[in-house]
């Protein structure tokens, strides 16, 4: 965010653990060598002041005045970390359920990743809760470093843990949709008996508690909430023609045909919607053991984009277990800033990535006020601040909507 050319009173905090910083530039706020000097007397206390200066940024922002965030306050400590109760401790992790409520209506969550360990790392910790349950799939192309730091994080908690099948994931083909069907199947062999499943990418990020995603699932009675409409014409080529999967050293992409698709299976009627979804437990055994979705995805592995067909067309079928059949684009999971869109959402602060916005610290007001329960996309190393302030304000909101005991550990002081 662009300052305005006049002189400013800068309070700054330079944190003595690693290169993190944060500038706050605000009018009025003048520094002081008194203040300094006594922060570095007092290095137990330094947590709790970054959280404390951080939320003071945060409000400005959201406030719509001018603040700058640099470096990451409420960063985790994986490296430093030589157990994991150390690591969860020390990130500030939340240990235990924050209500009977929630206790009794556990999540399941299946998280596909290529790239950004530190954004994920964030998300992670921002939808964890001890008594969900947590797939994450690993692009098999991604980097055995990557994997490696992925895998060291899951094993600091029982309830996660990496999907028995990686897919070598090509945008737009079936292995995105392949992706999530592996882990929706080991999260049927878990013990938790999760009530929805939830899929997620790396760069989402949480805008609701866990609470408050329960209850907004819960007001669904049992339904799937899978949004799209009947495709309009500008789609209707995805699954009109066969396309092909192509890899190479520079890239893998999905490449149309000249040949015609035979007809979708059990006289389908294909509808076109969101590829992020949330599914009863009921539907997605339906997934593995009706032949009419097993048939469907048969079709679908030579079209494009079959995640944006699948589920909103299963879920349409009337008796299917929590369908929908006359659902459109309800349900309000997904936040998303389209470039096509900006009239409607005011632009974006950050930049766009294939047309979607990739949130900088001006979008925070907006997502804020969001109802949707889930954002997309963020980068930790390119927009800390947007992460951050989430965080913080979310991780505030549960611990004063909790029913129990909390742990001095689960604040970020």
């Amino acid at each position: 965010m662009l300052l305005p050319r006049k002189p400013l009173c800068v309070s700054a905090m330079l944190l003595l653990s690693g290169l993190a910083a944060v500038l706050v530039l605000r009018h009025g706020q003048a520094p002081s060598a008194e203040r300094a000097s006594r922060r570095q007397q007092q290095q137990p206390r330094q947590q709790r002041r970054e959280s404390a200066h951080l939320r003071r940024a945060c409000d400005a922002v959201a406030g719509g005045e001018k603040a700058f965030v640099w470096g990451s306050p409420l960063r985790t400590s994986l490296a430093a970390s030589p157990a994991c109760p150390d690591y969860a401790a020390g990130s500030h992790y939340l240990t235990g359920p924050l209500s009977a409520e929630e206790a009794a209506f556990p999540l399941a969550y299946v998280i596909t990743l290529h790239k950004e360990f530190g954004t994920f790392e964030r998300v992670f910790r921002a939808i964890y809760a001890p008594q969900n349950v947590f797939c994450v799939h690993v692009d098999e192309k991604a980097p055995a470093s990557y994997k490696q730091d992925v895998e060291k994080l899951l094993q600091c908690f029982p309830n996660a843990f990496l999907v028995s099948r990686a897919e070598p994931v090509i945008y737009a083909g079936v292995s995105r949709l392949q992706a999530d069907l592996n882990c929706l199947k080991d999260l049927l062999a878990h013990e938790v008996e999760w009530k929805y499943a939830l899929n997620m990418c790396g760069q989402d990020f949480p805008l609701k508690t866990n609470r408050e995603i329960v209850r907004h699932l819960k007001g669904f009675k049992g339904k799937n909430i899978t949004p799209g409409v009947l495709p309009p014409p500008h789609i209707t080529a995805r699954t009109k023609y066969v396309y092909k999967e192509y890899m190479s050293k520079q890239g893998s992409y999905m490449k149309r045909t000249s040949t015609p698709k035979s007809p979708a299976p059990h006289n389908l009627t294909i509808y076109f919607g969101s590829a992020y979804v949330a599914l009863t437990r009921p539907f997605v055994e339906f997934l593995f053991g009706d032949k009419r979705a097993r048939d469907l995805l048969e079709w679908s592995k030579d079209t494009y984009s079959p995640d944006e067909h699948f589920w909103v067309t299963l879920n349409r079928i009337p008796g299917v277990p929590g369908s929908m059949p006359n659902a459109s684009w309800e349900g309000d999971l997904r936040a998303v800033k389209w470039s096509s869109d900006e009239k409607n959402h005011g632009g974006c602060h950050g930049h766009y990535v294939r047309d979607i916005c990739i949130y900088g610290t001006g979008d925070l007001k907006w997502l804020l006020n969001s109802k949707s329960l889930f954002a997309n996309k963020f980068e930790l190393g390119t927009y800390p601040p947007t992460m951050e302030c989430l965080e913080l304000t979310l991780r505030e909101r549960a611990l004063n909507q909790s029913e129990v005991p909390v742990e001095p550990n689960w604040y970020f002081q």
